[in-house]
């Protein structure tokens, strides 16, 4: 089903506050927002008047509250209030009445103050997150909490406090997401038959049985980000992206990252994009084809263009058949507000931590990415676990979530700086194995996947990456955010894309004339690659070949290696 979509006003923004807190996913230090507060702070005094009168604004309504004369309505569209007892009761009502006239006042105290643009920026993320933590709801007073606690005769208050001396002492002080004894790798997911083909100290790869009559000759290698595991490709049967594809006559190999320790320090880029040319050199091989399809997600997207990069420097591009980008980036200049806490310091001591442990462990990027969406990834699970006393989900995404890695100081180095000097949005500016690259010269086919609300890889950021690209390039933008974007199977009702085969230079000129088609990207990705894979012949049900024999089934060993 297509629809035209022409309204300015649907262009979705992409939350800059969100972004500001960019600056701390490679390490940088929570120390580095005290500027900001110190700043705020000041900002008071040098503006007496300015914040008197705020104050009184505040006091006002807060007197309005306090005698019940206020609209008795709350804001129906946030999860966190939906109870009855916040519009109906008076105590609830006048307690969330309150906070929102607080939050209220703190905002426009900031829009109104003579703060330099980025400063009320950085205000304005700080006074969020502030204000997200001290909500009423997050209190042990919430309705909920006190319904629960009668409920269950005090066992709820029992199972809390449980809940939460577990989590200061096995998850770092961070409310568990996910239930872990509801899921085991190999058993309930990761379960696509297939084996381990090929292994060097970096990867593992993994050839998987056919799920066709026939089957493409041109295979497709996929590239997981290296700070996850690749089974976010492989969970539930319902969900898996290997067995969509393998169901559909795609030969599919998959790199399975080894969790690196301060032993492999000195793995670089440049080191990661030779073993994936290793990689793809045995796909070649194993599938009797001169060439493969490559797909990478996140850093992994960032990891085949510069592979690509690097064949086309050696002109050996004749390797890759195309190159399937999910919520990548490869043009690192977002909007100023995504660097508001990035300063030279702040690259340099970050660089330093991770050089001095040897990695960047990525239970500290895991927090990072929680306290980027602290209302769904933090304070909905400190309610539920600590204030209801209840297990968390058993969700199968947030496992994958929860099951992080390593970054190898080397590499975490060439992000930051990947993320400062945005390299490849010139000829040579990345050298990768001594190599410069220019992305204009790698002429392989494209399609890039964004999401509208990927709050991790702004999708506007995404196009202009795609716009970096040689031949022939396709973005198609979904409905979701940033893992709910490849994670996107036929089947769930509430799934959409955007598409337009024209690509302008503006992300706006794009957005305001796509067409609009119910229903996941795959089978639309499906066609696309089908068309350059060659033709079908029969299967070969027995995997590797006789310089790649399987080593062991899928899903290997790094997988779990913790």
């Amino acid at each position: 089903m297509r629809k035209k979509t022409t309204a300015a006003s649907a262009l979705p923004g992409s939350a800059s506050l969100v972004k500001a807190e960019r600056s701390a996913v490679f390490g940088l230090p929570g120390r580095s927002l005290f500027p900001t507060l110190r700043t705020l702070a000041l900002q008071g005094i040098k503006q007496p008047i300015h914040s008197a009168r705020h104050a009184l604004a505040l006091g006002g309504q807060l007197g309005r509250v306090l005698i019940g004369n206020t609209s008795p309505t709350s804001p129906v569209q946030d999860a966190r209030f939906q109870d009855p007892s916040w519009r109906f009761n008076p105590f609830y009502r006048r307690r969330l009445q309150a906070y929102l006239a607080l939050q209220k006042q703190l905002n426009a105290w900031v829009d109104e103050s003579s703060l330099a643009a980025d400063d009320q920026a950085r205000a304005r993320f700080i006074l969020a997150q502030l204000g997200d933590a001290l909500a009423p709801s997050n209190s042990p007073l919430n309705p909920l909490a006190i319904k629960e606690l009668f409920d269950t005769g005090g066992a709820s208050l029992l199972k809390g406090i449980g809940h939460l001396i577990d989590d200061l002492q096995h998850n770092g002080g961070m409310p568990s997401q996910v239930s872990k004894q509801a899921f085991e790798i190999g058993r309930n997911i990761a379960i696509t038959p297939g084996a381990v083909v090929f292994r060097n100290e970096l990867l593992e790869l993994i050839q998987y049985q056919p799920m066709s009559e026939k089957q493409y000759a041109t295979p497709l290698l996929i590239v997981p980000p290296q700070i996850n595991k690749y089974y976010i490709f492989d969970l539930s049967v319902e969900k898996s992206f290997v067995q969509y594809a393998l169901k559909n006559g795609l030969q599919v190999f998959i790199i399975s990252w080894r969790n690196p320790d301060a032993r492999h320090r000195e793995w670089g880029l440049s080191r990661y994009v030779q073993a994936i040319e290793e990689a793809l050199d045995v796909t070649r091989a194993i599938s009797g084809s001169k060439e493969a399809h490559l797909m990478g997600a996140c850093a992994g997207g960032l990891s085949i263009a510069a592979l690509q990069g690097y064949l086309q420097a050696k002109r050996q591009l004749h390797k890759v058949a195309s190159a399937t980008y999910l919520v990548s980036l490869l043009d690192s200049q977002i909007d100023s507000s995504a660097m508001l806490f990035i300063n030279e310091q702040t690259l340099k001591a970050a660089k330093r931590r991770s050089n001095q442990q040897g990695v960047l462990d990525g239970r500290d990027l895991a927090k990072v990415f929680a306290w980027m969406r602290p209302n769904d990834l933090i304070w909905n699970y400190w309610i539920n676990n600590y204030l209801l006393g209840k297990q968390p989900p058993a969700f199968d995404i947030l496992y994958w979530n929860n099951d992080s890695t390593r970054l190898p100081a080397a590499l975490h180095s060439d992000l930051l700086d990947f993320f400062k000097l945005n390299p490849l949005t010139h000829p040579g500016g990345l050298k990768v194995c001594g190599k410069p690259i220019d992305l204009r010269k790698v002429t392989v086919d494209s399609f890039s996947i964004a999401g509208v609300n990927d709050h991790i890889t702004p999708w506007d950021t995404v196009y202009r990456s795609t716009l970096l690209l040689g031949g022939e390039r396709r973005f198609v933008l979904s409905n979701s955010g940033h893992i709910q974007s490849i994670l996107n199977p036929p089947g769930n009702p509430k799934a959409n894309y955007l598409e337009n085969d024209k690509l302008p230079s503006d992300p706006r000129a794009w957005h305001f004339d796509t067409q609009k088609h119910d229903g996941s990207w795959w089978p639309d990705w499906l066609g696309w690659i089908q068309a350059r894979s060659g033709e079908q012949h029969e299967i070969q049900l027995e995997l590797g070949n006789q310089s790649h024999p399987p080593m062991e089934a899928a899903p290997g060993t790094y997988v779990h290696v913790p």
